[in-house]
């Protein structure tokens, strides 16, 4: 089936769109967009820039995705671009950049992601794919988060900051620190919580692996020792559970930001 176009939509010359596409009136496609299969563009959504949206991806009315950095002084040499994963929906009023040229020029939102209204997504993230972020979510630059992260309304995550795999962050947290995988941060500026237990049991983790877990995140964060010396003896106890292990690589992976940590 060819693509469904309102006489009041403008798409440009060069958009490429694919089969069963939609684009709702007075909605604006732009010359560099690539619409993948099935697409849906509401009324008075805009999609432009180098954009790549995957199969099935929804943009609702208001949303603009694919727009320029807010960098000053930027200047695009045609390496900025966006490219969102199949089955994603951008509600009302979500906004997502591409990347800057000087940091390898992508922004990237994996597959099956919901970003609910008013959602900020900016230059040079990475989300991965399943991710929940409610109403007014803002998502500062070169933002690395992991699969299957939700995030509450209103929470701000600082540019730079590493968000883990199956980590929740709490309604109206300013989070200005890496946050582990599986972990639960609250508060303003975000602290540790603990870990994400309702996630992982919706998600089907076994009963060994959240009281490893749990027990791996006492002995992490008890006040006996260094953190390294912690960290160790964690590995050293229970290195059986892939999972811990996720844990102790995010955390030595990177120091370019402090790590979120318990009160």
């Amino acid at each position: 089936m060819t693509a469904q176009i309102h006489q009041t939509a403008i798409v440009e010359d060069g958009a490429q769109l694919g089969a069963d596409v939609t684009v709702g009136a007075f909605a604006y496609v732009g010359p560099g967009v690539v619409l993948g299969d099935g697409c849906k563009i509401h009324q008075h959504a805009t999609v432009t820039g180098r954009t790549e949206l995957g199969k099935g991806v929804e943009v609702f009315p208001g949303a603009v995705i694919g727009g320029a950095p807010q960098i000053l002084g930027f200047d695009d040499d045609g390496t900025s671009r966006l490219t969102i994963g199949s089955g994603t929906i951008l509600r009302e009023h979500v906004t997502v950049h591409t990347g800057s040229p000087k940091h390898g020029g992508i922004t990237t939102v994996g597959e099956n992601c919901l970003l609910m209204v008013g959602v900020h997504i900016a230059h040079d993230c990475v989300v991965g794919d399943k991710c929940v972020f409610a109403n007014n979510v803002a998502v500062g630059g070169h933002v690395v988060i992991g699969e299957q992260v939700w995030m509450g309304g209103m929470v701000a995550i600082h540019q730079f900051c590493r968000i883990g795999r199956h980590a929740f962050v709490g309604g109206g947290a300013i989070t200005v620190a890496d946050v582990i995988p599986y972990g639960s941060v609250i508060g303003n500026h975000a602290h540790l919580a603990g870990l994400n237990i309702v996630g992982m049991k919706r998600r089907g983790f076994s009963r060994k692996t959240i009281h490893d877990l749990r027990a791996a995140y006492r002995m992490l964060f008890a006040k006996e020792g260094t953190f390294s010396e912690r960290v160790a003896d964690a590995e050293e106890t229970y290195g059986d559970c892939p999972e811990l292990l996720e844990i102790i690589q995010f955390i030595r992976a990177s120091k370019s930001r402090a790590l979120c940590l318990p009160e």
